[in-house]
């Protein structure tokens, strides 16, 4: 489902102003990849991305063209191990959140 302008705009506006919003955003991309739905995960990063570090600044980060970014975070990108955790740790730095993962009972 595409979503409409106002709504991502919404979503960005909140992100770049709402501490924990970015650290709920963040904590559901990695939940969704954890479970299996990677295309929610990048979608996700994406606009994190977009709401904090900027895809020139994450691609200096990472040392990765920005265009390649793009790609691995678009529906059917498919980012290296490496490549997802540069984006993971240059987040996490610029979010101020440090991700762990606390395992569950099924």
């Amino acid at each position: 489902m595409a979503l409409t302008r106002d709504f991502r705009e919404t979503i960005l506006a909140r992100a770049q102003r709402d501490a924990r919003f970015r650290q709920a955003l963040f904590s559901e991309a990695i939940n969704a990849y954890l479970a299996g739905d990677t295309s929610t995960g990048k979608a996700i990063l994406r606009d994190l991305v977009n709401a904090t570090v900027g895809f020139e600044a994450l691609a200096a980060a990472v040392n990765k063209p920005s265009k390649s970014l793009h790609r691995m975070l678009a529906p059917h990108g498919n980012p290296s191990t490496e490549n997802f955790f540069g984006i993971v740790r240059t987040l996490q730095k610029k979010t101020r959140v440090r991700l762990s993962v606390t395992a569950k009972a099924a």
